[in-house]
């Protein structure tokens, strides 16, 4: 990995090179590593931005945004939205609240790294999808169509409108275009597999839609988050995250230095419009390990639209 220190300085230097107050949206940052990226992207605008978290925690929001720095621009904003993205018409009513009542018209970056950990076999939503998936796709895809106009404005004005998603770029497998969102046959194994191959794809399809926009899927490697350490977490998955978290500890990364390698990917390395993939230091992942075809992001694409419509 490149030194810590010149990740630093580089996303220092870029952020402070604009006179304008840039609008970020980070969705799951109330906890590992949406919260280390927002927290790094805080501490290099100096808090002088609007940034908006996006979760389920609110107490731990208010922590997170209460050490941000002070902001000296009057135009700086600091907020948390409640958010439970398993749902669709949530996702929808948390932009409709940032357009309407926090008056969002243009959004410069958009980084989702929601997630959840749980062996459980397919649990259907009230909107027909399972859960996870609906967390570690559906809602990212939706996410990002419902804020398009605010991406493509900012974009329009001059500045920077990017778009990150946190999973897995690099470690995907084919996807089965019989069996799309896992109705007919479910395993976490098989979930696991494919689903980084969909973010994929899902982010060539908004790409090749807007040429002017740039997206992007990263790997954050192994970072110490709490993931599978919630309080309601059964005894034996917080042993397993603990033996996990021990055995890949000299691997591992903190939520702090994950959170500074990502931002360098997106503000260094996805410097042009475009689909990237990106590593767990924020350098350049290509084509490497890449699945999908054009008839597998088609198939995807009119599927996603289909099941994510808000009734």
């Amino acid at each position: 990995m490149p030194p810590l220190s010149s990740i630093r300085a580089s996303n220092s230097a870029v952020l402070n090179s604009t006179s304008s107050i840039p609008t970020a949206v980070f969705v799951g940052g109330t906890s590992g590593i949406g919260q280390g990226i927002a927290e790094a992207f805080a501490h290099h605008t100096k808090g002088n931005a609007r940034i908006f978290i996006l979760g389920r925690n609110k107490q731990a929001a208010e922590t997170i945004l209460s050490g941000f720095p002070k902001p000296s621009s009057p135009e700086a904003e600091h907020q948390f939205l409640e958010c439970d993205v398993s749902l669709m018409k949530n996702v929808q009513k948390a932009t409709q609240e940032l357009r309407e009542k926090h008056g969002v018209d243009k959004v410069n970056y958009l980084v989702m790294s929601q997630g959840y950990f749980s062996v459980a076999g397919y649990t259907e939503t009230e909107e027909g999808l399972d859960k996870k998936m609906a967390v570690h796709y559906y809602s990212r895809y939706k996410f990002i169509e419902e804020l398009l106009p605010s991406l493509l404005k900012a974009k329009e004005e001059g500045e920077e409108a990017k778009v990150l998603a946190v999973l897995a770029a690099g470690h995907g497998g084919n996807i089965d275009r019989e069996d799309l969102g896992f109705k007919k046959s479910y395993s976490t194994t098989k979930l696991g597999i494919q689903t980084p191959t969909y973010n994929d794809l899902m982010l060539e399809g908004f790409a090749a839609r807007n040429p002017t926009l740039t997206f992007g899927h990263a790997y954050p490697g192994f970072v110490r988050t709490n993931l599978g350490n919630a309080k309601d977490s059964p005894l034996w998955m917080k042993a397993s995250v603990k033996l996990v978290v021990a055995l890949t500890y000299p691997l591992s990364v903190s939520v702090r230095d994950c959170g500074e390698y990502l931002l360098h990917g997106i503000l260094e390395t996805m410097r042009t419009p475009g689909a990237w993939r990106i590593t767990n230091d924020g350098s350049d992942l290509g084509k490497k390990k890449y699945y999908g075809s054009d008839e597998d992001r088609k198939a995807l694409w009119e599927h996603t639209v289909e099941v994510t419509k808000v009734k």
